[in-house]
């Protein structure tokens, strides 16, 4: 059976394709942000260079996802520096 083009669920894959679209074309775009629907809450994955970014894909994720669980299982990369030099004996 299919949803309804105005049902709960075919609004919310909706506003998760929007939120997919709105990441990939904006400035975070390069991230590799994955986003999966599990029943009414959307899972985000991936890794992000900097808390920053991770706050503000959170950010937009609430707002475009209002009334809807948004969970987080984004990384920050280490972009610091070797503390020491690597042994390649």
């Amino acid at each position: 059976m299919t949803d309804a083009p105005n049902s709960p669920d075919t609004q919310l894959d909706y506003r998760v394709a929007h939120l997919a679209e709105r990441l990939a074309s904006g400035r975070l775009g390069e991230l590799g942000v994955r986003l999966e629907l599990r029943g009414d809450t959307v899972l985000l994955t991936g890794t992000v260079p900097s808390a920053e970014c991770r706050d503000e894909i959170l950010a937009t994720a609430r707002e475009e996802l209002a009334h809807h669980p948004v969970h987080s299982d984004l990384l920050v990369a280490g972009t610091s520096s070797p503390d020491h030099g690597e042994d390649l004996t």
